[in-house]
């Protein structure tokens, strides 16, 4: 252990402090330091020189208010770099080991190499000129959520400045608004940004934690994604970020990750949390308290059940909200978080409570993944009134559909008007169903539709990692093709994929790259892959799949009964039989029924806008064909018009309509 090398601060320049708030806070004079450790025995708060290398300070906390240590340095400015050294019990479920070096819980920002110890907590001054900043406040209903990755949306952008490609401000460059807003995207979901840090098997592996669920500091952003030019202002380079993309009204949402943290199991590093008060801040195993309930899969649980725990992810959460001015979360694992004193979910416990209460959080997008790795831990659907959930099951079920999997055009049905049979029980409507295809984990569309079998050996885990549940097929020839019929096959299957998600009732979400044809070559589990693997290839965009989903998202905000609020009666929906007729319980019941027809009135909407006023639109027609064969659909009625056809674009509308084989087609008819 190093021992200080002078002294900065004289006993009489370390004032009482106060208790809060927690963390370092500077008040334009000095800075009050508090921090919570019930069990410590000591505290110390160790300062650095400016490089975070050489510990010139130690100072003792001498005053303890409801257990929270603190202090104020009178003459401590923003800048400084900091540390904890608490000392305390190793026996049991406590582990305090005063040669590490702690970052504070609620720092704003942290410098140096985490992994390597040398990570240090920054006073900061949070003087920013937001302007008139306004968040766009998008309705659910009219959503479209676009996931994407800081670093690897911008990293091969040939129009994005090279010195700001892969950071916030490459994110908030002219190119990549214009781009969002050209999409028709209405939020962007960013993958984790709160600081994270590397496990120690990739680094040995020279593999990184590319997104970044592996947090370690809850209010501060990750400083690998600032730029050279903002190296000493990451936070003001942040919120030009979310003010830019405001302006261009695109709504800021981030993946956040509570239910864990970056210390992992019990032979992972102290660096934060397993130092300053173990048996608090995790969920440990009765039978053997130096181990850890893992309903995560990542080694460790955090404990939301206590309320200094709940405490830090509400303060969290209102930081990025108030101070950050994000406009919503989404939650990874989120059972988890939602877990009691008893280890079970509780949709009414001390967390799910807290956020619904909460006069910040309650106005904010709130996501829930709704499962985790723990027993009882699927729990779709049943998250309270405010939040909607990641749909998996929309997932499988559009995803089985457009394969050709026998017996699933009766839960297609069901994805399609909105998962009535997950929300509608428990009072929600279509706005609590995330649906999507694809997101990060997983395979990309491109893969989707181009592979068999995941192929993860660049991850060196033996292709062990990653799902094996993908629902895809490769039409043919794993991996890339020359075939004209394969490749065909295969960009008519990802516009069936992404009409049917444009057309659906919920919130849509893509992910970014997706609309370019971007491929990860079968690689279904990249969380390792900070390279061009995973990096967005532009310059390979495929245009005409771009030019598609700029039509899907104009359409499904041009017809409001794409996006209604409520769920629809029987006799809003038709459902139609290729022969015109509706369909049969036989039709719903026959494993080999592969094609259906959906009719949507326009007149029977049956909603109102925003000022009272009825919304109207045209009778819509959605026709379904994931069968090898073509057939010949009778349309009902007259007038019919054709908006869309996944394999026959620009043709004209005769009846019966020629629907061909694994395709979808769109027709109107206007009232």
């Amino acid at each position: 252990m190093e021992a200080p090398a002078r002294s900065l601060v004289a006993p009489s320049t370390v004032w009482r402090g106060r208790a809060h708030p927690l963390g370092a806070t500077w008040d334009g004079a000095g800075v009050n330091f508090a921090l919570f450790s019930k069990h410590a025995e000591r505290v110390e708060l160790c300062l650095f020189d400016p490089r975070g290398r050489r510990e010139i300070e130690r100072v003792e906390l001498r005053e303890r208010t409801d257990f929270v240590w603190h202090c104020y340095l009178p003459d401590a400015r923003p800048g400084l770099l900091y540390a904890y050294r608490v000392h305390g019990p190793q026996d049991g479920g406590h582990r305090f080991d005063p040669s590490k070096l702690l970052l504070d819980p609620y720092a704003k920002l942290i410098q140096g190499k985490i992994n390597a110890g040398l990570g240090r907590s920054q006073v900061i001054d949070t003087a920013f000129s937001w302007g008139d900043d306004r968040a766009p406040r998008t309705p659910w209903r009219d959503t479209v959520i676009y996931e994407l990755h800081v670093k690897g949306f911008t990293q091969r952008h040939p129009e994005v400045p090279e010195q700001l490609r892969g950071t916030y401000a490459g994110l908030a460059s002219l190119p990549v608004i214009e781009y969002l807003k050209s999409l028709g995207v209405t939020a962007i979901e960013l993958l984790p940004v709160q600081a994270f840090v590397d496990e120690r098997r990739l680094v040995q592996n020279g593999l990184r934690n590319y997104w970044g669920y592996n947090t370690i500091g809850f209010f501060a952003p990750e400083l690998r994604y600032g730029s050279r030019s903002a190296a000493r202002d990451t936070i003001g380079e942040f919120k030009t970020m979310v003010r830019t993309l405001h302006e261009a009204g695109l709504e800021v949402i981030l993946d956040v990750v509570y239910n864990h943290t970056g210390e992992g199991d019990h032979t992972g590093p102290t660096l934060a949390f397993r130092g300053l008060d173990n048996s608090i801040y995790y969920r440990l195993d009765p039978a053997n308290p130096r181990r850890y309930l893992n309903y995560t899969g990542t080694g460790n649980s955090f404990n939301t059940s206590h309320r200094v725990v709940l405490a830090l992810v509400m303060d969290s959460l209102r930081y990025w909200v108030q101070e950050m001015h994000v406009d919503g979360f989404r939650f990874d694992l989120a059972p988890t978080l939602a877990r009691n004193a008893s280890q079970a979910f509780d949709r009414n416990g001390a967390f799910l409570s807290a956020i619904r209460q909460d006069p910040v959080l309650a106005r904010v997008k709130l996501i829930a993944e709704p499962w985790d790795l723990g027993e009882g831990g699927y729990q779709l659907g049943n998250f309270p009134p405010g939040w909607v959930e990641w749909n998996d099951k929309y997932r499988d079920a559009v995803r089985s559909f457009w394969r050709g999997d026998p017996g699933t055009v009766g839960e297609l049905a069901s994805r399609l008007t909105g998962s009535s049979d997950i929300f509608q029980p428990a009072g929600r409507s279509p706005r609590s169903s995330v649906n999507f295809v694809t997101s990060h984990d997983g395979f990309t569309l491109q893969d989707l539709v181009s592979f068999d079998r995941k192929h993860n050996e660049a991850n060196l885990e033996g292709n062990r990692d990653g799902s094996d549940n993908n629902r895809s097929s490769s039409y043919g020839a794993e991996g890339p093709s020359a075939d004209a019929a394969i490749v065909a096959l295969r960009a008519r299957q990802k516009r069936n994929l992404l009409a049917t998600l444009l057309f659906s009732q919920g919130p849509p979400m893509l992910i970014a790259g997706d609309e370019l044809g971007r491929t990860q070559q079968g690689n279904n589990n990249a969380y390792c892959q900070d390279t061009e693997l995973s990096w967005l290839d532009w310059e390979a965009a495929d245009a005409e799949l771009q030019s598609f989903v700029r039509e899907l998202i104009a359409l499904r905000k041009r017809h409001p009964a794409f996006r209604r609020r409520s769920y629809p009666k029987p006799e809003d929906v038709t459902w139609l039989a290729p022969q015109g007729r509706a369909m049969s319980q036989d039709d719903w019941t026959n494993a080999e029924t592969r094609a259906l027809g959906m009719l949507l009135l326009g007149k029977q909407l049956a909603e109102r806008d925003d000022r009272g006023a009825p919304l109207e639109d045209d009778d819509l027609l959605l026709l379904l064909n994931a069968g090898e064969e073509a057939l010949e659909f009778r349309l009902p009625g007259q007038g019919w018009q054709l908006l869309l056809d996944t394999a026959a674009p620009g043709r004209g509308v005769a009846d019966p309509y020629y629907l061909q084989p694994r395709s979808l087609a769109l027709l109107v008819k206007a009232r």
